[in-house]
C-alpha cells in the first residue's frame, strides 16, 4: 500500500488517512494508488462494516497536484474516476471525516462519500476555473447533490465557501466545531454499524437506482428487493432480535 495513505482497521471500521500534508494531500499518483489499495482492502475484509476517509495536515485534499515538484516516478494504477466509482459502488458505507480544507478534486472525494462531516473552520471550493480548467471529472459526483443554480454559482465563480454553506447546498452532510468533531463522527459511524450489512448495501443502491426508473419499473424493482430482504437470514436475525429485545448479531 502507498505510504501516502495510512490504512487501519479496528472494531469493524477501516480508516483511510490521506497522509501527504506537505503536498496538502493533492491527488498525486501515490495518493490515488493509496486510496485505491485501501478501498480494495476494506471491501475485501468481511470484518469491516464502515469505511472512514480522513486526512492529516491542514488540507483534506487540495485537488490536482500543481506543485510541479519532481521525484521518483510513480505509476498511476488508479485514476480519480476509478477511486470515485469505487466509493460510489461500495456496498459498505463510506464516511468522509473532513479535518482540513477541501478544494477541486478534494470536493469530489467528499461528495462521493455516502455521509460526510467537516470541521466548521474548513473551506470548500471548485477553484478550477481560476487556473483555466473546469471541475469535469468530479462533476459526475457533485452535480447530483447540487441544485443547478448552486452548481452554476460554485463552478463559475470558483468562490471558496464555508463548511456550513457546503452542508446547506448538499455537498456534505453536516459540520461540527473542533471540540465535538470526533464525537459527531463517532456517533455517525456507530449508527451505521447498527444496521445490517446487507440492508445497508441495499438501502444505498435504492438511493442511486430508484430515481432513474419509471414509476412502474420502480415499484417492480423495489418489490423484488423488499421480498429478497425479508426472506434473508439477516432479516430473520434482525426481526428475532427485535422481538427478543436484544441487539442483532451484527451490532457492535
Amino acid at each position: 500500500m502507498s505510504e501516502a495513505v495510512r490504512f487501519e482497521a479496528s472494531a469493524g471500521v477501516a480508516t483511510l488517512t490521506m497522509d501527504q500534508p506537505d503536498r496538502r494531500n493533492a491527488l498525486t499518483p501515490a495518493l490515488l494508488n493509496g486510496l485505491g489499495d485501501g478501498l480494495a482492502a476494506a471491501l475485501a475484509d468481511p470484518s469491516v462494516r464502515v469505511v472512514v476517509l480522513t486526512n492529516t495536515g491542514p488540507a483534506f485534499c487540495a485537488g490536482a497536484d500543481l506543485s510541479g515538484r519532481s521525484g521518483p516516478p510513480v505509476e498511476a494504477r488508479f485514476s480519480l474516476a476509478v477511486v470515485l466509482t469505487t466509493i460510489l459502488d461500495s456496498p459498505k458505507p463510506v464516511v468522509a471525516r473532513i479535518a482540513g480544507h477541501c478544494m477541486g478534486g478534494g470536493v469530489g472525494l467528499a461528495a462521493a462519500c455516502d455521509l460526510s462531516v467537516a470541521e466548521d473552520t474548513v473551506r470548500f471550493g471548485f477553484t478550477e476555473v481560476r487556473i483555466g480548467v473546469a471541475p469535469a471529472i468530479i462533476s459526475v459526483v457533485c452535480l447530483p447533490k447540487l441544485r443547478r443554480g448552486d452548481a452554476l454559482e460554485l463552478f463559475l465563480t470558483g468562490e471558496r465557501i464555508s463548511s456550513a454553506r457546503a452542508a446547506e447546498v448538499g455537498l456534505i452532510t453536516s459540520t461540527a466545531p473542533m471540540d465535538t468533531f470526533d464525537d459527531v463522527v463517532s456517533e455517525l459511524v456507530a449508527k451505521l454499524t447498527a444496521g445490517g450489512p446487507g440492508a445497508l448495501a441495499a438501502a444505498k443502491r435504492l438511493v442511486f437506482d430508484v430515481p432513474a426508473l419509471e414509476r412502474t419499473d420502480a415499484f417492480a424493482k423495489t418489490t423484488q428487493v423488499s421480498q429478497a430482504l425479508f426472506a434473508s437470514d439477516e432479516a430473520a436475525e434482525g426481526i428475532t432480535a427485535f422481538r427478543e429485545k436484544r441487539p442483532p448479531s451484527w451490532a457492535p
